[in-house]
């Protein structure tokens, strides 16, 4: 599971270093995908494959379904991290994402996000009374 907040810089080659906190969870392998709110999504491999067949149960004929499988399969990058825990991002991911030098990674329980720090920032600051005003059950064991 993946929990926290963390800053790491994107190198001039576009790799990130994730967390080692992160790492041995993703030591068989992890996928990159376009995320929502222009973020990146990172997922165990297998975790994406199992989300990824639960998606494609969807009906092919709903235009927003296909349009959904379509970007999510076509923006999936396989990996592995380096050895020293790090992640390259390709040019499509980093221009969908905004990604420079500064970034923010968060822990999304089961699976990570990759933010551009001001990005990250703004959407925090405008997103923070939904946290704040949260009442949904599911969220009922945290309230």
């Amino acid at each position: 599971m993946f929990f926290g907040t963390f800053t790491p810089k994107l190198d001039d080659k576009g790799r990130l270093t994730l967390p080692a906190k992160f790492r041995d969870d993703l030591a068989d392998g992890l996928m990159v995908v376009k995320g929502q709110d222009h973020s990146l999504a990172v997922y165990p491999r297998d975790e994406f494959l199992v989300r990824a067949r639960k998606a494609t149960a969807t009906s092919r004929s709903n235009p927003k379904a296909r349009a959904f499988l379509r970007n999510l399969a076509a923006s999936a990058d396989e990996q592995e991290l380096d050895s020293q825990g790090r992640v390259s991002l390709s040019a499509n991911h980093r221009t969908y994402a905004g990604l420079n030098k500064e970034c923010v990674v968060i822990g999304n329980v089961d699976f990570i996000e990759i933010w551009d720090a001001q990005a990250w920032e703004a959407y925090s600051a405008e997103h923070e009374e939904d946290f704040s005003e949260a009442d949904d059950e599911a969220f009922a064991e945290f309230l």
